[in-house]
């Protein structure tokens, strides 16, 4: 039809959706579209799926070109916010004997796991699925219908309640003034020769029967199209009224200013007022005004606006009244956060509930879980995970997991970021605190064992024992029991860089003084035949030399390590889980173990002179005890090395504070505690007899495993 019009050039208002195509001028000049574009109806569907997050759905519409435009935009439009199509069904647009349709549609749609359909479509096309619910009970299932169908329009026999809780997109319109005060006075009797509402008038319950010529008293009196239910006649102008109401609007306004350019120019033999419809192009084209509701109406479609829409609820109560409730609406040029507003408190969501109904492929994820896609399938079908060992996830169906920062920990659900607990070998803590007491008290004990060896200075067994020595000793193994003391406490630049320093000298000084002891007990034996030259070497400026030499060396890698690299406090937020380990980073650890392993060869060479000299003819076994002492000593370091390297924080300290306590406590007995015993509680042993018949008897037991020539040069040693 449009074709043979176009023919004739006469004008042709299109007042139906608003389709691209026909706003081709070159193919269609004649024609114009009185609705607004509708290039933003896809996105507000989206929105509204996204808002109550409905992830999957059906997209049902109609087979043809329209249909399949609309499923190619709005699955584009789904794809980009995460939301899947459970189904696409297409309804052949050639069904129109809907009440003998034998198509299956309808079953596949309501067996589908989605919840939420969306319609696009005409009224007449969808008509169908009216038809197709009729022996269907109410399923639950929420539609969502785009501005094209009218929703409300179905014959009396058919239920009603199938599409309860709809939500449809309409166009926005607005109240055209006097329109419901001129339907409430329509009525056949004003107008008899209008069949058109004679008919309609009849079609409804308030007339008895049918006649050809309609009388008051065979119909109920006083009545009005407001009294008639909604599928009937709606009071509300709908959208594709309105474009009609402007499409009268702009026909009249362009016969208006023709009619006047005509008026100005006519010519005395009375040229006809009745314009040629070709005529009308020229004035249609440039058409501008304001209808009587407010609104601009542009004629040429280079300037016609985007399509606003109002959200309604379809309602159906238990009475059969039906309603369509205004409940939000879409803007499409509106500012970001204002386009698009909802009430859900307003909805009717029908049959399926009072809440929200949800409409997903897979149950959403918990916070402290992500959301893992299933091989071969949609994006909205998914696991969940748990987050992995120090991540989180605080939103529901999280795609990722996140780290926490450094000084915060996941909580034991993994959905929360704690604060991380500030941990250091403590002083006021049970295990601090016990370590420290023992310091003090085996300092305390050395301390004594200094007085009694003071006091007793002038008995045999201490004179005999190298007095500077063992004062030298003891003094260091005072400090040796004191400074672990300064591992216990919050880690400070101080403290890291006089812990391991003052550790490593006066553990050096404790050990050279042994090896001193050692070393002067094998020279004091071998090198005490009357004449030799050998006896300068027993003198005491020579131990006193040995332990300035070999603690000097120590007190020299120690300048360098805090000259190059020196320790510094630093925190370890990643060794214990929910903890923020404050502790000293030994800034070069080669020098820490040059440390180490210098004061090691210390011993390991004193260890190693001592067991060679065991068995010399000593009244206290000195020898031995030395032996024994580094053996202990050896053994504690030894096993430190891999203990500490395997533990982390606290542990670290501990057991570096333990091989502290263990090994100075294990050169304290094992050398100064069987002396102490003697001059304390066996004092008849420590007499200058009893030490000379001693020493005389391990010298002649010792004689006898040597060779003849050498038994002379002993005869006459003297310790």
């Amino acid at each position: 039809m449009g074709t043979l019009l176009e023919l004739y050039k006469i004008p042709q208002l299109i007042f139906g959706p608003f389709d691209p195509i026909l706003s081709d001028k070159a193919q269609f000049p004649s024609l114009y579209q009185m609705a607004p574009k509708d290039s933003s109806l896809v996105r507000g569907v989206v929105q509204l799926l996204v808002h109550f997050k409905w992830t999957w759905v059906g997209l049902v519409t109609t087979d043809d070109l329209r249909g399949e435009e609309f499923l190619q935009e709005v699955t584009g439009e789904m794809a980009k916010r995460d939301v899947c199509a459970a189904f696409t069904e297409k309804i052949p647009v050639s069904e129109r004997h809907h009440e003998e349709s034998e198509v299956n549609f309808m079953s596949r749609i309501m067996g589908s796991s989605a919840k939420v359909v969306v319609i696009h479509g005409d009224t007449d096309s969808l008509m169908v699925l009216r038809y197709s619910q009729v022996l269907i009970l109410p399923a639950c299932k929420l539609w969502i219908v785009t501005s094209y169908w009218d929703i409300t329009m179905r014959l009396k026999y058919v239920d009603s309640y199938s599409f309860n809780g709809a939500l449809t997109f309409t166009y926005m319109t607005s109240e055209v003034p006097g329109f419901k005060s001129f339907l409430r006075t329509v009525n056949p009797n004003k107008d008899p020769e209008d069949i058109v509402l004679k008919d309609f008038w009849l079609s409804t319950s308030w007339c008895q029967e049918k006649h050809e010529k309609l009388k008051l008293d065979q119909c109920a009196p006083n009545v009005t199209l407001e009294a008639l239910p909604i599928f009937l006649f709606d009071m509300s102008m709908s959208g594709l009224s309105y474009t009609i109401y402007n499409a009268v609007y702009a026909v009249a306004w362009a016969l208006h200013g023709m009619l006047l350019k005509k008026s100005e120019t006519a010519s005395e033999g009375g040229e006809s007022w009745v314009p040629h419809p070709w005529q009308l192009h020229s004035f249609l084209k440039h058409i501008h005004f304001n209808n009587s509701a407010g609104d601009q109406v542009f004629m040429d479609e280079k300037r016609s606006s985007e399509a606003q829409y109002d959200i309604r609820n379809y309602a159906v109560y238990l009475n059969d009244t039906e309603f369509l409730l205004k409940v939000g609406h879409f803007i499409p040029n509106a500012l970001p956060g204002q386009d698009f507003t909802i009430c859900e408190e307003a909805i009717d969501w029908g049959w399926l509930d009072s809440k929200v109904p949800q409409s997903v492929c897979s149950d959403s994820c918990h916070p402290g879980y992500r959301k893992t896609t299933k091989e071969g399938e949609p994006v909205c079908c998914f696991t969940c995970s748990q987050c992995p060992e120090g991540e989180i996830s605080n939103q529901i169906d999280g795609d990722h997991c996140e780290n926490c920062p450094e000084d915060e920990h996941p909580n034991k659900d993994r959905d929360l970021c704690l604060p991380k607990l500030v941990t250091f070998l403590d002083l006021t803590e049970p295990l601090g605190m016990t370590l420290a007491l023992t310091a003090v008290a085996f300092s305390l004990l050395t301390a004594v064992l200094l007085w009694v060896f003071v006091k007793f200075q002038d008995t045999p067994i201490v004179k005999a024992n190298n007095q500077t020595l063992s004062y030298t000793l003891l003094i260091s193994l005072t400090f040796c029991f004191l400074c672990s003391l300064l591992f216990i406490g919050r880690p400070t630049a101080a403290t890291c860089l006089l812990r391991q320093t003052i550790f490593g000298v006066v553990f050096t000084v404790a050990v050279s003084s042994i090896l001193a002891k050692t070393i002067m007990v094998v020279l004091a034996f071998r090198v005490t035949r009357p004449g030799s030259r050998g006896r300068m070497w027993v003198q005491s400026r020579v131990s006193n030399s040995i332990v300035l030499i070999c603690s000097g060396i120590q007190v020299i890698l120690c300048g360098i390590w805090l000259g190059t690299s020196p320790p510094f406090p630093d925190i370890d937020p990643h060794s214990e889980p929910g903890h923020i380990i404050i502790q000293c980073n030994e800034g070069s650890d080669i020098a820490f173990y040059c440390v180490l392993g210098y004061m090691g060869f210390l011993a390991l060479g004193s260890f190693t002179v001592a067991f060679l000299a065991r068995n010399l003819p000593d009244a206290f076994n000195e020898a031995k005890f030395i032996t024994f002492s580094m053996l202990v000593f050896c053994s504690v370091w030894v096993s430190f090395i891999p203990t500490y390297q395997s533990t982390k924080g606290k542990a670290m300290v501990v057991v570096e504070i333990f091989s502290i306590l263990a090994s100075s406590a294990g050169l304290l007995g094992c050398i100064f505690i069987p002396k102490c015993y003697v001059i304390l509680l066996r004092p008849e042993r420590n007499t200058q007899e009893r030490i000379k018949k001693k020493v005389d008897s391990k010298a002649r037991n010792y004689s006898r495993t040597l060779p003849h020539n050498s038994c002379q040069s002993h005869k006459k040693f003297k310790y």
